[in-house]
């Protein structure tokens, strides 16, 4: 169950990164941001971290639900050591929400 109470109760980054812009990516294992009043409801998790691709574990602050004006990003990560967010292609290709069409020349669209 998500509780937005909480949301104003999470920490959030002040890395001064643009919120509203998400970076497509292959290689994530989730949705993840790092900005937790970008949510529209989160819970919040303890003592659960995320390894990086340069195996550093990071911390995973809470689950929630991300609304931008292009798509609903439903179980998204809230990890504060993030510069970007990003949005997992393995997750959108898994919902029944989105067609993704993926381009020889490395162009995708959902």
């Amino acid at each position: 169950m998500f509780v937005s109470s909480f949301v104003g109760q999470l920490p959030h980054s002040s890395s001064g990164i643009s919120h509203s812009k998400w970076v497509l990516d292959s290689d994530a294992s989730y949705h993840m941001s790092p900005d937790s009043l970008s949510f529209a409801s989160v819970s919040p998790s303890s003592s659960i971290h995320v390894m990086t691709v340069d195996d550093t574990l990071i911390l995973l602050v809470g689950v929630g639900f991300v609304i931008t004006p292009y798509l609903s990003l439903p179980n998204a990560y809230v990890i504060l050591n993030l510069t970007l967010n990003l949005v997992f292609v393995g997750q959108i290709c898994d919902s029944d929400d989105y067609l993704v069409i993926f381009s020889f020349f490395f162009f995708c669209c959902v």
